[in-house]
């Protein structure tokens, strides 16, 4: 199973302050350990929202919204993809993770669909477009 494991913004991450050189470490060794067990697939940080944009749809109509956003405990901060068997290891896996920010924080996983985890609307055709992507993809890696 994969999951979106999403480290949610602080007051500093969105002030665009980065983390100590201490927490750089810690994270840096916790990937490391994530990378050994073939649970991390990939993981970034991502700049504060002030530097960001989103696109609102409202039928045909599409108007942009550039950042900062007002509320800080709904943006995200950062992210892993992880490859586990479950979401109970996922959430062990996550309970070893440095606090990121030291005080109190949230991390949130959330299961990401795969295609045999989509059912009957996946048709034969959306699943031959889906892997012509795939490969579309790893031949620029």
């Amino acid at each position: 199973m994969k999951f979106m494991v999403i480290v949610k913004a602080s007051l500093e991450s969105e002030a665009g302050q980065m983390p100590s050189e201490e927490l750089l470490t810690q994270m840096g060794r916790y990937n490391e350990e994530l990378a050994k067990a073939g649970v991390m697939l990939g993981g970034e940080g991502l700049y504060a929202s002030s530097q960001g944009a989103r696109v609102r749809f409202d039928g045909d109509r599409r108007s942009v919204i550039d950042g900062p956003f007002a509320e800080t405990k709904e943006l995200i901060a950062g992210y892993w993809l992880f490859q586990t068997a479950s979401l109970q290891e996922a959430i062990e896996w996550v309970k070893r993770c440095p606090n990121p920010d030291g005080g109190q924080s949230e991390i949130e996983i959330r299961r990401v669909y795969e295609s045999h985890t989509c059912g009957a609307e996946l048709t034969p055709e959306l699943l031959a477009q889906q892997q012509r992507i795939a490969e579309q993809l790893a031949a620029r890696q």
